[in-house]
Order: structure tokens, then C-alpha cells, then sequence
């Protein structure tokens, strides 16, 4: 049996998402300590100027009913519902969302040997099918373990959906002309480029 390399899929805001983590982690370093400060008998005034403890103690201990109005509710709830979404959001990023990583694709295996083909001939038989299209100014194919993906730049904005559907049929039909399975293909157009261009006068 083949063995598969698993690969992790991060997003940039991962980044933002540890950024945050690190911060909690210091502040809760930081008022561990102060509460380590105060068990060995520290000054409690020493302790108050570096984390603040005693001064927030006291402000929250000082609010009164009469202080909490409809738009303080109101704030703190607005408050309170966004840092849920942002924070959960971030919490969702830092899932790992494992996958295979592409490999050789096995053709034929028996008692005299095997037959592979790297994923980048696979890909090369796919761009040369999609050039064969005349409105096919380059192609750029990427294959995953399940289908294939065209990236094209045509040079002509007109019959695009003919144009779509004629190239994911010749790389179709490249896959099975060279014996290679049968694998959804999509096509994505990502540019437009004029085989000529005006000059500036």
C-alpha cells in the first residue's frame, strides 16, 4: 500500500490568530506572577503598579446599579457578541484541515514491475490540450489526487462558454488518449490578453 504525505492548510489570519493567543498567554503570565508576588508577602502597592490588579478590583467593585444604563447594556453587549464572532472566527483558522499530498498516479502494477506518472506530465498533457485552442493564449494545469484544474489566458473576450467547454473536452480527451484516467477538469479563465495591442501616438 502507498504511503500518502498529509499536508496542513493554514490561512494568514492563523498568524493574527497565535498573535492573539500570545498575548492572552502573557497576560495571564503576568497576573500569575502578581498573584506569586502577593503569596510571598510582596507589597501589594509594588504588585498594583505593575498589573493594575487592586486599581481594577476597585473600579468594578464601585459600579452600582444606577451605573448600568440601556446604552452601557447596550455597548457591552454590542461588544460582547463582536469579540464572540471575531475570536471564534480566529478559533475556526487555527482547525488544522490535514490533506494528501499529490503523488505519482500508479497506471499498472503486476509481477514485472509498475508503471507511475508524475503529476507533472499529467498537467503538461492537459496545457498542450488546452493550447490546441486557438483563443488559448497560455495554460497553467494543476492536478490533485481527484481532478484537474486549467488555468487559461485567452485572447479573445467573445464565446467564452464554447471556448470553456471545447478545452475541458480536448483535455479530456488528451487524459484518454494517453491512457490516463478519466478526471473532472475545470477550466478557469484568469486572463485576457490581445495578440496586438495598439501603439500610443
Amino acid at each position: 500500500m502507498l504511503r500518502q504525505r498529509i499536508r496542513i492548510r493554514t490561512s494568514p489570519l492563523v498568524y493574527l490568530a497565535r498573535a492573539v493567543l500570545i498575548l492572552a498567554s502573557l497576560g495571564l503570565a503576568l497576573y500569575g506572577l502578581a498573584l506569586l508576588a502577593l503569596a510571598l508577602k510582596a507589597n501589594p502597592e509594588t504588585v498594583n503598579d505593575g498589573s493594575a490588579y487592586r486599581s481594577a478590583y476597585d473600579y468594578l467593585a464601585g459600579v452600582e446599579p444606577a451605573d448600568i444604563t440601556g446604552q452601557v447594556r447596550l455597548i457591552a453587549g454590542l461588544a460582547g457578541l463582536g469579540t464572540f464572532l471575531v475570536f471564534g472566527f480566529l478559533a475556526l483558522k487555527e482547525i488544522p484541515r490535514p490533506y494528501l499530498a499529490r503523488g505519482e498516479l500508479r497506471l499498472a502494477e503486476d509481477e514485472r514491475g509498475v508503471v507511475d506518472v508524475d503529476p507533472r506530465a499529467i498537467e503538461r498533457v492537459a496545457e498542450a490540450a488546452a493550447r490546441e485552442n486557438e483563443a488559448v493564449r497560455s495554460a497553467a494545469a494543476r492536478y490533485g489526487t481527484e481532478d484537474l484544474t486549467l488555468n487559461v489566458a485567452v485572447t479573445r473576450a467573445r464565446d467564452l462558454r464554447a471556448t470553456l467547454r471545447d478545452i475541458r473536452a480536448r483535455a479530456r480527451e488528451q487524459l484518454e488518449r494517453h491512457g490516463l484516467p478519466s478526471l473532472p477538469v475545470h477550466v478557469t479563465i484568469t486572463g485576457f490578453e490581445r495578440k496586438t495591442r495598439r501603439e500610443l501616438r
